[in-house]
This record gives C-alpha cells, sequence and structure tokens, in this order.
C-alpha cells in the first residue's frame, strides 16, 4: 500500500509541474489497479500462512481445509518427506496460483480455508459499516478496476473518452481496500 501511496503522490506532484494539456489520471487508474493488486496478494498470503497453521495443528481445521484437494503426487512427496510442509505450501501455491481473491465471496472462500469466523460480519462491524456496504464498495472498486485492466477504462458511450477519474476517487478506493486488510487482519489473527 506504501507503493500506492506513492502513485497518489506523483501524480500530484506531476499535476502540479505541469499544464492540464498532459494528462496524468492514468497514475490514478494505476493507482486503484495496484490497491486491488495488494489486496488480492494480501488475501494469497494469509491464506497460505493459514493454512500451514492448520497443517502444524497451530489452528483448527475448518471445513474447507478438510475439503482441500491435493495431487497424488504433492501427497507421495509429502509422504516421502514425512517431515515438513514444504509440499503442502507449494501445493497451496499451485493450486491458488490462477485465482484472483478480489470479490468479497471469492475472499470469504479463501479465509474459510483457515479461519471459521463470519468474515464479512466481523470486517463490517471492525469498519462500522454493514456488511451489505462494506460488500458493495468493494465490488464497485473491483468492477471500476477491471475497466482499467481490461477495458482500458473507456466509456463505451462515448468512444475513445475515458471514464473521469479524480485524486479523491483513487485514495478513497486505496483507503478503503487498507481499512478493508487491516480489519480481515484484526479477525483471523
Amino acid at each position: 500500500m506504501e507503493r500506492v501511496r506513492a502513485i497518489g503522490g506523483l501524480y500530484e506532484a506531476l499535476d502540479q509541474l505541469t499544464t492540464p494539456a498532459v494528462d496524468a489520471t492514468d497514475l490514478l487508474r494505476t493507482q486503484i489497479a495496484m490497491a486491488i493488486s495488494a489486496l488480492d496478494h494480501y488475501i494469497h498470503s494469509i491464506t497460505r500462512i493459514g493454512m500451514l497453521e492448520v497443517y502444524d495443528e497451530k489452528r483448527p481445521p475448518t471445513n474447507a481445509f478438510s475439503r482441500f484437494q491435493v495431487t497424488i503426487d504433492a501427497a507421495m512427496t509429502g509422504i516421502a518427506e514425512s517431515v515438513g510442509n514444504a509440499w503442502f505450501e507449494m501445493e497451496i501455491r499451485e493450486k491458488h496460483g490462477y485465482m484472483a481473491f478480489q470479490h468479497p465471496d471469492k475472499i470469504a472462500d479463501a479465509v474459510r480455508l483457515f479461519s471459521s469466523c463470519e468474515l464479512w460480519t466481523s470486517v463490517a462491524s471492525q469498519l462500522g459499516l454493514t456488511v451489505q456496504d462494506v460488500k458493495n464498495r468493494l465490488r464497485l472498486i473491483v468492477d471500476r478496476r477491471n475497466r482499467i485492466v481490461h477495458e482500458a477504462d473507456l466509456d463505451p458511450s462515448y468512444p475513445g473518452s475515458r471514464w473521469p477519474i479524480s485524486p479523491s476517487d483513487s485514495a478513497e478506493a486505496a483507503d478503503f481496500i487498507q481499512d478493508i486488510c487491516e480489519a480481515i487482519h484484526e479477525v483471523v489473527t
């Protein structure tokens, strides 16, 4: 998130040093995309660490953990090594490597692999919002990120024009993502 904030600072500096002829708003778009990337990375990390803690019996197993499937190859490696959890970590990385943990349901699915908390109820309580407000705001930010990275943030009703964006749009998105990550951390640790 420090890098996300630095991009916002770079936008502000560039905006002050240039004329309106120079459009630096792609830095703001980058800030939103990187904030979601940071969230995704965080969820991948805590899920892997949490699952390893379950495997090492430092956390109780969840139903989702018990249903997590490993390949025969990985199981045979684990049996052959008979100590350590490196084989399991590699299997988690392999299974989750192609997955995106950005939408509320996918995030909750990931957390269920190591924690039986009611994630969004607890996060909403931490943030002083309703569950629906938290999920809706997150979905809106993820949807905007998807328009940015998959559709060049182009407004289809005005071909060639990008959707408007302001420094407060990207800063509020980054702040909310950071708040979510901090709340999740409080809930699952």
